[in-house]
């Protein structure tokens, strides 16, 4: 019993000690805009911008299926326009963000990962640290600053475009006109449904490009290593996104 308590002392302080290491590292990164700063704007594009397309997919069936769902738990049980209610309520503070976030981990998550995965094993990082360039500053800082920034765009774009997709689909497949369905949106719409959304969505871009870029970092192995990095990153992206999603819940609900 001792010494399974103390493994598991040496384990948590392990942890501290490797949280507390990279604390630092990002405190003296931020401190280098110089080395950051130039990377942010193409981060963005690649990162945010092209993202786009999967997140709008997304949105749209999302608002589809929520409007039939809704009608079909609604049936002879409420007024029908509390359709509009439930698919603009659950799209801007749980579906949009969530969805949107998961979708986006593995696509934002693995390329970080698979990127400075490869330029782990080929030894470009090991170059860079020959040359004095802070690896965390020019390529950890700029990927996260922007995952962090263009998340909330991107999930505004996919929880306006699911909204509309509810919208439509409530008008044309259910027995619902327009102003009933936007009756039911105004009636329980509050200004917190969402800022909510957006800012559990920029949490979860913080995360995301974070856990890309540490489990890239600390690849071995080759072109096995990356692969395995890759998925390591997928994985802890929606573990990081479901922690977050319950942690702002219960502080800002």
């Amino acid at each position: 019993m001792s010494d399974r308590l103390n493994r598991i002392g040496v384990a948590q302080l392990g942890f501290i000690r490797r949280t507390g290491r990279w604390a630092e590292d990002a405190w003296r990164a931020l401190g280098m805009p110089r080395t950051w700063a130039p990377q942010v704007i193409p981060q963005m594009r690649r990162l945010g911008v092209d993202s786009i397309p999967i997140a709008i997919f997304l949105a749209v069936f999302t608002g589809i299926v929520l409007a039939l769902l809704a009608s079909y738990i609604f049936t002879g049980a409420v007024p029908l326009y509390f359709v509009g209610a439930l698919v603009a309520k659950t799209i801007m503070m749980e579906l949009g963000p969530v969805l949107t976030g998961m979708a986006l981990a593995g696509r934002v998550g693995a390329n970080i990962a698979a990127e400075l995965g490869t330029m782990k094993v080929t030894e470009q990082v090991d170059a860079l640290e020959t040359l004095a360039v802070d690896v965390h500053a020019y390529l950890v800082v700029p990927r996260t600053i922007a995952a962090t920034v263009m998340f909330p765009v991107i999930t505004a774009m996919a929880i306006a475009v699911g909204v509309v997709s509810g919208w439509i689909t409530a008008t044309n497949l259910l027995d619902l006109s327009t102003q009933e369905f936007f009756k039911g949106v105004r009636q329980f719409y509050q200004f917190k449904d969402a800022w909510f959304g957006l800012v559990k969505s920029a949490s979860f871009g913080c995360a995301i490009a974070i856990m890309g870029s540490l489990t890239g970092l600390r690849t071995q192995g080759g072109a096995e290593g990356v692969g395995r990095s890759t998925t390591r990153a997928v994985v802890l992206g929606c573990e990081a996104i479901l922690v977050l999603d319950a942690f702002w819940a219960l502080v800002l609900l």
